[in-house]
Parts: C-alpha cells; structure tokens; sequence
C-alpha cells in the first residue's frame, strides 16, 4: 500500500507545482498578449486596407501596400541604410568595444573610471544626443569643424548633416559613440565570468597575449559576443531616434531607414494602413533575424 501511495503524493506535488506556475505566467501571458500580439495581428490586419485611420476598415487593396512598398526605391534606400548600419556597426563598432573591454578589464588601475566614461554616452536619451551632435556638426560654430579644420582645411565650414554625400556616415559616428560602452559592458561582465586559473596556465605554457586572448579567451567569451552581435543587429535595424532627431533622414532620404521611413508614410501622411504594411515588413525581418540566430546558435552549441 505504501508504495501505491508515494506514486500518487509524487503525482499530485508535481500537478500542483505545474499549476503554481501555470498561476504565474497567466498575467505576464496576459500583458504580452495586449501588448505584442494584439498588436501585430492588427497591424497585419490594417496593411490590406487604405485607410487614414479616421472611420471603418472600407477600402480593402489586398497586397497592394506590401507591393507598393516592396517596389518603391525609397523602401530599397532605407532598407540598403539599415544594411549598411548593421555591416559597419559588426565590423567597426563591435571590434572597438571588444578590444577596449579587453584593455580596461584586466585589472587595469583606474578602469571603474574608463567604464564609466564609456558607458556614459549610452545612457543619454537617443533625442538628446542626436541634438547634442547637431550642434557638434554644426559648419560654423561646430566643434566638429574647428578640430578637422586644423588636419584638413579643405573640411572647414562643412554641413556634415547636410551633405547628402556625408550625412549618414556623420549619424553612424553617433550611434557608435551612442551604443558601443554597452556592448563593452557586456564583454566586460563576460571577461569577469572567465576563471583567472585558465590564463595563469596559458601564460605559465608560454602563451603571449595575442595567443591568450585568440586561443583562450575569445572561445570563452562567445556566448557573450553572441548575445552582443544580436542585440547589435537588430538595433541597426530598428533604429531611430537619433536619426530622426539629426535630419529625419534627409537630404533626399540620405539617411533613411526603415522605421523613417514607416514614420513618414504612416503618420506624417496620414497613411495608416500603409504604415502598418511596413511595420509587418519590419517585424518579419527581424523575426527572420532571429530565426536564423537561434539556429546558428544551436548549432554552436551542439558542437
């Protein structure tokens, strides 16, 4: 009899353990819900219809606003910007980070105060240092100019933010000054996770530094760069506020992307539905995005 009954007490804790967590995840499910699902789904919803977001759902158009925007060469720039953000930002803003958090978290004298002066530009709002930079750019009073002026003269009195040739690559220069003391954070924390004794022993072998930070930590390190090279891709492709606030992506959408885009069309225009079109484009790229991370991720993994 005894053993017919632990089966049955065993049972019942594990149903009710289930059902406390099952308590648990109603209200965030509820919130994810109302918030992102709904949503979505009305967004994909409104992109079959014109509309100007006054009135009832009407005009239905089918596909035509995904076709219009598939096809419009304004959508093919500002999805070529976001591209080109998110190749500069891997092959520039990423090494940077790395090799700072490799340089000031080793027990280097005085790194609480590089980390902060690092991390310092990311936690500004993205309005504000975009107008901050305004005024940096700025070709009289800019300080931008007097220091380039002194190594170039032929850059004195230049509109870096109205030069159709210049303008994206001077926004670029703020969203990695804006965003890479976080992704150096984040080595940095994974630096810390990594056992002291692993590079005691490299060195004990005779490694040099190079072949200490190639062959030791850098493989320890990759969960971490892995983590920072999504949040850096999908950043690039959902940014924003800076360049909103540094031109609106101008002249003749010199620097626009996606979501300038999205913001010009859908709400400037009073094009509702449109909008909500290039939101469910947006959102498929970026769950393709993760897709693809999370089977290259488990792949890594299984290795």
């Amino acid at each position: 009899m005894d053993n017919e009954i632990k089966p049955r007490r065993v049972k019942k804790k594990s149903k009710n353990r289930n059902l406390v967590a099952l308590g648990f995840l109603i209200l965030p499910f509820i919130v994810y819900s109302l918030f992102v699902i709904v949503p979505i789904v009305q967004a994909g919803y409104y992109g079959f219809f014109k509309w100007n977001g006054l009135g009832p759902l009407t005009h239905f158009v089918g596909f035509q606003n995904f076709i219009t925007i598939l096809t419009d060469s304004i959508f093919h720039k500002a999805l070529y910007h976001n591209f080109l953000i998110v190749l500069l930002s891997l092959s520039l803003q990423i090494p940077t980070s790395l090799l700072i958090a490799l340089l000031i978290g080793r027990r280097l004298r005085g790194s609480a105060f590089f980390r902060s002066i690092f991390f310092l530009p990311y936690i500004l709002s993205e309005v504000i240092a975009g107008v901050m930079w305004t005024f940096i750019y700025h070709p009289q009073f800019g300080i931008s100019n007097s220091i380039l002026a002194d190594f170039i003269p032929a850059l004195k009195d230049t509109a870096f933010l109205g030069n159709p040739d210049t303008v994206f690559y001077a926004i670029f220069v703020v969203l990695w000054w804006k965003y890479f003391g976080m992704h150096m954070v984040l080595y940095i924390a994974g630096l810390q996770g990594i056992p002291e004794e692993l590079e005691e022993a490299a060195c004990i072998d005779g490694a040099s530094e190079i072949q200490l930070n190639w062959h030791v930590i850098l493989p320890l390190l990759k969960p971490t760069l892995m983590i920072s090279l999504f949040l850096s891709i999908i950043g690039s492709i959902q940014v924003f506020d800076i360049i909103w606030s540094m031109g609106q992506g101008d002249p003749i959408n010199s620097a626009e992307t996606m979501v300038t885009y999205l913001y010009k069309f859908g709400f400037q225009r009073f094009n509702i539905a449109y909008g909500s079109a290039v939101a469910i484009i947006i959102f498929a790229i970026c769950l393709i995005t993760n897709f693809l991370y999370q089977r290259f991720t488990a792949k890594h993994q299984t290795i």
